[in-house]
């Protein structure tokens, strides 16, 4: 660990939605900030004006705040550090480039689109680098006067950085240990392009790491084949004592075969692949997320954490507090993780067990109000208290606990014909006038009337009871039926119940 105080950045680029993927590295830079007192810090990367998405930014700092990741500085809270969009730090970049070719560490090449296809298909596998640059049009083949004379006439150009040939660069990563990369398979990257005058990733990650006093570096696996170009560019500027840590994370893979999660497997196996749903603004394609899916982001963060990274025990259930004091970058694992939808749903039921009654009456209320459904505070935490053990999602709420608020408008077929038989009619007249007698409509004392009159005819308690449930659900399903018949009064059970018979009159 550094001795000066950590900072770590989560970078996205306002391409589109955030993937589940990148929410899981978001989490895992705060868990560790949180954990040695550092500073977290967003970034958001829009030099590639070309894929900017409009709403994407801010669909990223909803996304995280719903999961409850929160940062010290970034576009939406300021800092000293700041701007934090890229895009306005512009004018910042060009020294830099400017530096690099100077010091003969970069160049501008002038090669058009159709002469970079040109040559690919001359060269298999084409890379422009120390082995092709010699035979391109750029500031190296050119003389001075060529150069200028493209310069002054507008032509547009890219700033490459200049790769050494046959160079070991070493790289300690704190997940993966060494790794040693031979410069040679680096290509000359591309770090500006004078077309709108912005840095490209390779440049401006590097130059915000180093302004920004970035201590660690945590990010996708995906992305440690640029770690060695952080490493040149650090040394090209002299930067090398305040280079920072690199940790780059195992992948989140298919719940089924291999490869990297995609929104493809989301949309086979019928789960969301971001955090919250997004529309997209071209095509007006909506894409589901986990918040309307009806997840609590409290057990999303808990089963994100554990894809790829273990406490040092078999413990699964940790709250936030918990997975900060227990994170280290030292029990992240080296290989991908599955993506285990059905852990994530888990997950989500086992949260909503833990949850008083009043908090779920909590999230039921918004659902009845927006029904235009009055009922009282104390009902609705009454119902919360008898649903909560069948709910795997907060979307569940309204189809477990909508016969408590009103009536079943239509009856379940496979039910009826299983359930309802040719006397149901008639049993349960006989049970709406044995019901009217109950002056103590509490469900123990309308259980023990309803019960005792059973006995007393001889009737098949599973017979009476099926009908009565189908009459006040509508199907057969809720819990204890004189739970159901306590919350909504002897009025309406007897209300449900004539209309019931009305409906079914005999079975046919």
């Amino acid at each position: 660990m550094l001795n000066r105080k950590i900072r770590v950045r989560f970078a996205p680029s306002p391409t589109g939605p955030l993937h589940i993927g990148g929410v899981r590295t978001a989490l895992y830079n705060y868990l560790f900030a949180k954990k040695y007192g550092g500073d977290y810090v967003l970034r958001i990367e829009d030099t590639d004006s070309q894929r900017f998405v409009p709403g994407a930014e801010e669909y990223i700092i909803e996304s995280l705040k719903w999961i409850g990741i929160s940062f010290d500085e970034g576009p939406h809270v300021g800092g000293k550090y700041g701007p934090y969009r890229q895009s306005e730090r512009k004018t910042i970049y060009k020294k830099y480039v400017d530096q690099l070719l100077a010091n003969g560490l970069a160049y501008m090449a002038f090669d058009t689109p159709e002469e970079l296809e040109a040559k690919r298909n001359e060269i298999p596998n084409f890379q422009y680098d120390a082995s092709t640059r010699m035979s391109m049009r750029n500031s190296l083949t050119l003389s001075q006067e060529e150069t200028q004379t493209l310069l002054d006439a507008g032509t547009q150009y890219i700033v490459r950085i200049r790769i050494e040939p046959n160079q070991l660069i070493h790289i300690q990563d704190l997940i993966r240990g060494e790794v040693i990369v031979n410069s040679s398979v680096i290509d000359d990257k591309a770090l500006f392009k004078s077309s709108d005058g912005l840095p490209t990733y390779h440049l401006a990650n590097i130059v915000d790491d180093h302004l920004m006093d970035i201590t660690h570096v945590i990010r996708g696996e995906e992305w440690l084949p640029s770690a060695p170009l952080h490493v040149i560019l650090y040394k090209y500027f002299g930067w090398e004592d305040s280079k920072p840590e690199f940790a780059h994370l195992p992948l989140l893979l298919k719940p089924e075969g291999n490869g990297k999660l995609s929104k493809r497997d989301g949309d086979r196996l019928g789960f969301p692949v971001f955090p919250l749903q997004w529309c997209d603004p071209k095509t007006g394609e909506i894409s589901s997320g986990y918040r309307e899916a009806g997840y609590l982001p409290e057990a999303l963060m808990n089963f994100l954490a554990l894809l790829g990274w273990n406490p040092g025990d078999d413990r699964e259930i940790l709250s936030l507090e918990e997975l900060i004091d227990l994170f280290s970058l030292e029990r992240c694992s080296k290989n991908g993780a599955k993506f285990d939808f059905k852990k994530a749903e888990w997950f989500n039921r086992f949260y909503f067990q833990c949850k008083s009654n009043e908090e779920i009456a909590k999230l039921i209320q918004p659902i009845l109000i927006d029904k235009g459904i009055d009922a009282g505070w104390d009902t609705i935490v009454k119902v919360a208290g008898l649903i909560k053990d069948r709910i795997h999602i907060t979307s569940e709420l309204w189809n477990q606990s909508a016969f408590f608020f009103t009536a079943p408008d239509s009856y379940d077929e496979k039910t009826v014909s299983k359930r309802w038989k040719d006397d149901s009619s008639e049993k349960m007249q006989e049970l709406i006038s044995i019901l009217q007698t109950i002056d103590d409509f509490s469900a123990l004392s309308a259980e023990q009337a309803v019960m005792s009159w059973i006995e007393k005819n001889g009737y098949n308690t599973g017979a009476i009871m099926n009908a009565f449930r189908l009459s006040l659900v509508g199907e057969s399903k809720g819990p204890h039926i004189f739970s159901i018949t306590e919350i909504i009064g002897k009025d309406e059970t007897i209300k449900r119940m004539n209309k019931v018979i009305n409906e079914l009159k005999t079975k046919n």
